[in-house]
């Protein structure tokens, strides 16, 4: 078993490069690996989920890879929460110029896809699947 260094024990081994290697790994995380994801195309987020394990160790693709590839939109994330902000009534702008509004569906939104969910004469709607690809913008809507 690795200790600190202790200088009362002679023997125990000086684990800061281990340190060292550990900072180096969230730093590459952070200044890396979460701007491509903000920044990468589905077809890239999908082979990367198929490594994720070799690229980002033990953490679950829907808690990291696509919740960092949703961040571009900053009103759906949300640091530390494990899932998409479902707490504001959000406008999707679409590549074809189409809006739709609704309340983001962590539950049923999935990988690439976003639903919105609202609701419509006093019943619920869903509005979606919307792929990660087609979204041009999202905001928040205030009223």
């Amino acid at each position: 078993m690795m200790t600190e260094s202790n200088p009362a024990d002679p023997h125990a081994p000086d684990l800061s490069s281990f340190h060292e290697l550990t900072a180096s790994r969230r730093a590459w995380i952070q200044e890396y690996l979460i701007p491509w994801c903000r920044t990468a195309n589905v077809p890239s987020l999908l082979k990367a989920e198929m490594e994720w394990g070799d690229i980002a160790g033990r953490v679950e693709p829907q808690f990291s890879l696509w919740l960092w590839a949703w961040s571009r939109f900053p009103v759906l994330y949300v640091e530390g929460l494990r899932g998409l902000d479902e707490s504001f009534l959000v406008r999707v702008t679409l590549q074809d110029g189409s809006q739709h509004e609704g309340f983001p569906d962590g539950r049923a939104s999935s990988r690439a896809i976003l639903i919105l969910a609202d609701r419509e004469d006093g019943k619920p709607v869903e509005r979606g699947p919307f792929r990660l690809d087609q979204v041009l913008s999202v905001e928040r809507i205030t009223q």
